[in-house]
């Protein structure tokens, strides 16, 4: 309608942000979401939700990845807000507060929506029917991963076949794709869902655009295009350096060397050829693997240093967590020569790492990275 526009609201949690209970055979955990949209201080609307999640068993509970979807149609009246989201775990203590701008526009003859990065959809032929979507909260593809990024979109009061140019945009606003597409016109509503073939669009943070041809206001959305939903946005050559203790060199250099052009080939063929369990559409020994360095760059950062890359990262990203750890020396920091044990039963060693500095400055010793290197080759994806 003239004075309301239909607004989605869509956000991603992890399994793990929440506390879950046991209930019968299954895990159990609720969660509470607040939408108010507010201006000049005074709330205008405000939208109060508890959401139920149920997964098969204890180890979903402490999946990292963001699966768990929330999306809430409401109507605001058109016009500039602060959205206040609140999302609170029902069962402990997590809670996330975030405020951010949003401008509703007025939707009269002759516009469009917003683009929506959707996992799927299905076009809506009346204005009176919620949309059917489940839409993409983070608006991110994995390169190599998925070939296609779905976006739906509507018109409002479109003629028949009239013309839409839609185009993508890197972060530097270049246009790295650009076409026409045909909506027929059906009264007071059309809508469709577009497809951008990902090796096309290249890694970033790219944009989405839709404009009119002959008149009317552009819109956009923002689509990111990621390496791996553990790694967020981050270049070629950074996840070359990643992978530095995933694979051997050689396994690499097809990567390495590959040209940008062809490098979403190359990037498909590596994930294809190293990917532990092919029936599935994960990359499970990839996602074990950044799971690990991002731990470990909780864990283990240094001065002046990242996490990872530390001898303590790269023998945990490597092998995992050690079946036994032991310390000794001095408590806190400033004590020197602390001693770690790291017992790995499989192996059947223990590496032994120093703060010679007690400054947190943790080494293996020369015996131990010995031991350590003759592991990490068999370890190596070959």
């Amino acid at each position: 309608m003239p004075d309301s526009t239909m607004v989605l609201v869509a956000l991603s949690l992890a399994n793990r942000s929440l506390t879950f209970v046991t209930e019968g055979v299954m895990q159990r955990a609720e969660y509470a979401v607040v939408l108010d949209f507010q201006r000049d201080g005074a709330s205008v609307q405000r939208v109060e939700t508890r959401e139920t999640v149920r997964v098969s068993s204890f180890k979903e509970t402490t999946r990292a990845e963001e699966s768990i979807i929330f999306q809430r149609l409401t109507t605001v009246p058109p016009g500039a807000y602060t959205l206040a989201i609140t999302v609170r775990d029902e069962g402990g203590t997590n809670t996330a507060v975030e405020q951010v701008p949003v401008t509703v526009p007025r939707l009269m003859p002759r516009t469009l929506s917003s683009p929506i990065v959707v996992y799927r959809a299905s076009p809506r032929t009346s204005v009176d029917a919620a949309p059917n979507l489940i839409a993409n909260p983070r608006s991110t593809v994995v390169f190599g991963r998925d070939s296609l990024v779905p976006v739906y979109i509507e018109g409002y009061g479109l003629a028949a076949d009239t013309h839409v140019v839609v185009g993508v945009l890197d972060d530097e606003r270049r246009v790295v794709m650009q076409d026409t597409v045909t909506f027929a016109g059906q009264g007071s509503l059309s809508s469709k869902v577009l497809s951008f073939r990902i090796p096309q669009l290249g890694v970033g943070s790219l944009t989405l655009t839709a404009s009119l041809i002959g008149g009317g206001e552009p819109v956009s959305a923002p689509v990111f295009v990621s390496f791996g939903e553990e790694l967020g946005i981050i270049g070629f050559d950074e996840l070359l350096s990643y992978l530095r203790y995933y694979a051997i060199a050689e396994r690499l250099a097809p990567l390495r060397d590959s040209v940008p052009e062809r490098r979403a080939a190359a990037w498909a063929a590596f994930w294809k050829s190293t990917d532990p369990i092919p029936a599935t559409p994960e990359h499970e020994g990839l996602r074990d693997y950044f799971a690990r360095v991002q731990t470990a760059n909780l864990r283990f950062r240094e001065e002046g240093g990242e996490g990872w890359l530390t001898d303590r990262g790269e023998v945990y990203i490597t092998l995992g967590e050690p079946d036994q750890l032991m310390e000794q020396g001095g408590p806190g920091v400033g004590a020197r020569g602390r001693v770690e044990v790291w017992e790995y039963a499989k192996y059947h060693v223990q590496l032994v790492f120093v703060d010679q500095t007690g400054f947190g400055r943790w080494r293996l010793t020369p015996a131990s990275e010995a031991d350590f290197r003759q592991i990490e080759q068999r370890e190596l994806v070959h």
